[in-house]
């Protein structure tokens, strides 16, 4: 899997590349003008759970391709992360700013209740907790609400903090501490997220540098934290002197360029599919530069929405997310016995389990359950 970025297929190559999935669901409602697309990899491990993301895409094709792929994703981010649920994603294919109304996201709801069980929805780009509060009015399945209605709230919260307890051990694998206490990290993206991470790593001691293209977004980190230092854009601050690179905007991020240009000794980041194209990690190992896998250190929010399964406790997902530390340690020390990527590795680990554990449960059905 090693989350990459897949270029669009033709319309002749979706059902190959839609091949290792359970199910895709394409669904459509006239009067609501929703167009959307539901993905489910793999529910070998218990019901898929993976965000709805709403964005303008160019095609159908294009925007099959990017459920199919970030639903793989999911399934090996909460492998990884030792839950009992599968992989999905939905995405719904509009401008959210313009094309977003309660009507649309309502008869989302309903698709996704038409599915029984087998695909919880939750919050991903351009969608948010007060919309998964009106795809709720429609259906069972849907986590990352607002606290008001018995959600967990912004997942962006444990996201950052599992970013950083993974930058932590990707540290100690480096350095041999596990601190970025004096090191230098370079944020590309400082939204919800990157913002949080942000105050993490200067409270552990680190000297940060951001950019983001929303001005706005800068102005209100470097309010709260004046210590912050700000670069005009991603090629700046790719080129600036870095301990630590961590890509917290869009897919992509790591190319070709990128890495001949990074003086970073990691990066880790929470951005999903960062890699720009499969043979980008190997160009990592290459030059020295120590990767830990987004979807193995980026698994936070997803374990934050998940525990609203079970009716949320903020103190017992931060708990789990702790366990980011661990788990990417693990990556690590495996990448380097094995002498493989640490993708590779991370790979093996989860889908060892997705094979060991899937094999006790087998397909997840809403009436076996």
């Amino acid at each position: 899997m090693n989350a990459e970025t897949a270029p669009a297929p033709t319309p002749a190559d979706v059902l190959d590349l839609a091949a290792d999935h359970e199910q895709v669901v394409v669904c459509h409602d006239r009067d609501s003008g929703l167009r959307a697309v539901i993905a489910i990899h793999s529910t070998a491990l218990g019901p898929a759970l993976g965000g709805t993301r709403f964005h303008p895409y160019a095609t159908g094709t294009e925007a099959v391709a990017d459920a199919l792929a970030l639903s793989r994703g999911m399934s090996y981010k909460a492998a990884l992360a030792g839950l009992d649920l599968g992989g999905g994603k939905a995405v719904i294919v509009g401008d959210p700013r313009r094309d977003k109304t309660e009507a649309l996201l309502r008869a989302y709801g309903r698709m996704v209740e038409s599915l029984g069980g087998r695909y919880h929805t939750a919050c991903d780009v351009g969608t948010y907790s007060a919309d998964m509060d009106l795809i709720a009015r429609e259906s069972r399945f849907v986590t990352g609400r607002t606290v008001a209605h018995g959600g967990a709230g912004d997942s962006s919260v444990l996201t950052a903090y599992g970013v950083f307890q993974g930058m932590r051990a990707a540290a100690e694998a480096a350095w041999g501490e596990p601190t970025l206490g004096g090191r230098t990290v370079g944020i590309a993206g400082v939204g919800k997220v990157g913002r949080h991470l942000a105050r993490h790593l200067l409270d552990d001691g680190a000297r940060v540098v951001v950019t983001d293209v929303h001005a706005p977004a800068v102005a209100a980190l470097v309010e709260e934290h004046p210590q912050v230092e700000v670069v005009a854009d991603t090629d700046a601050l790719v080129a600036s002197a870095l301990d630590v690179y961590a890509p917290c905007a869009l897919g992509g991020a790591l190319t070709d360029e990128v890495v001949a240009t990074l003086s970073a000794r990691i990066v880790c980041g929470a951005a999903n599919n960062q890699l720009a194209h499969p043979g980008v990690e190997k160009s990592l190992v290459d030059a020295g530069i120590l990767y830990a896998p987004d979807y193995c250190v980026n698994s936070g929010g997803l374990i934050q929405v998940a525990d609203e399964l079970e009716g949320f406790s903020f103190e017992r997902a931060q708990q789990r997310a702790s366990g980011i530390f661990e788990t990417t340690r693990e990556v690590l020390r495996r990448s380097a016995e094995d002498g493989v990527p640490p993708g590779a590795a991370a790979d093996r680990l989860a889908e060892q389990r997705m094979r060991e554990v899937g094999r006790l449960r087998g397909t997840w059905l809403p009436s076996t359950r």
